[in-house]
């Protein structure tokens, strides 16, 4: 999208976008001048002009002379139109929609997206996030989940492979050589404060087109904040049971914070 086309989204007029910005360019200009510079006929420029000066855009500082508002200003004075009218349009659509336990079910498509709004719950975390990741989700999410340790979130990780530890609750599944077979792909699970829940598969060769289920439903974000818990225990039994190794001092503590975080 050019420069041109985003002021456009702002109330502007592409004759309008044009002559401001060959304004900003050059300055003072005259209406030839501009005419020129912008690529709008001299028979249109004056009229931009006149529109322009009307919503104090541009000012004519001397008989045919014109300097544009500084972009700052622009810019705050856009700003400030634009938080105003959001929070007139909270207002009146809170008096449209009644308070209601209701939380929808919401589909993403693809990976690209699931992860923008990966970004946005982890940015929004307060007390805790539970998460199950393979390796490619971890790197595209380390910045934000770091992040969110550094400003004690707690955090609980099951790695679907290699991921380095990043804090106390930390395990890897242990069938992490056969789970993209076993599901057909790469699972995501973030469970965010017993409020939110992301969960879905990428599946193999269908990445950015895989339905991802993003949710406040309440009974959704606890089967699958359960779902999560429950994975640790496998953790332990495969250890235990199938491997037949001794539960380290670390594994003991952990097992001891799960059975505990109902």
């Amino acid at each position: 999208m050019d420069i041109t086309s985003l002021l456009t989204d702002f109330a502007f007029s592409k004759y309008e976008s044009s002559c401001y910005l060959a304004l900003l360019s050059q300055h003072p200009c005259n209406g030839s001048q501009l005419s020129r510079l912008s690529g709008i006929a001299r028979s249109r420029i004056y009229d931009v002009l006149r529109s322009l000066s009307r919503k104090g855009v541009v000012f004519e500082i001397e008989k045919g002379l014109f300097v544009p508002l500084p972009f700052e200003e622009l810019k705050k004075r856009l700003q400030n139109q634009f938080e105003s009218n959001l929070s007139l349009l909270e207002r009146q659509v809170a008096e449209l929609n009644p308070d209601t336990d209701y939380e929808y079910l919401l589909t993403l498509r693809g990976r690209t997206e699931a992860m923008a709004k990966a970004v946005d719950i982890i940015e929004g975390a307060r007390e805790e996030i539970y998460l199950r990741l393979f390796p490619d989700s971890w790197k595209r999410l380390e910045k934000p989940i770091r992040n969110a340790v550094q400003r004690g979130v707690g955090l609980r990780l099951i790695g679907m492979g290699p991921i380095p530890r990043i804090c106390d609750i930390q395990v890897t599944h242990p069938e992490v050589a056969t789970l993209p077979t076993k599901l057909g792909g790469e699972s995501i699970d973030i469970i965010v404060d017993r409020s939110e829940a992301l969960v879905g598969i990428f599946e193999l060769g269908q990445e950015e087109t895989s339905p991802v289920i993003w949710t406040r439903n309440r009974w959704f974000v606890i089967a699958n904040r359960d779902s999560l818990r429950h994975d640790f225990y496998h953790y332990f039994l495969d250890k235990i049971h199938d491997r037949q190794e001794t539960l380290t001092p670390q594994d003991e503590a952990i097992y001891a914070f799960i059975k505990k975080d109902d």
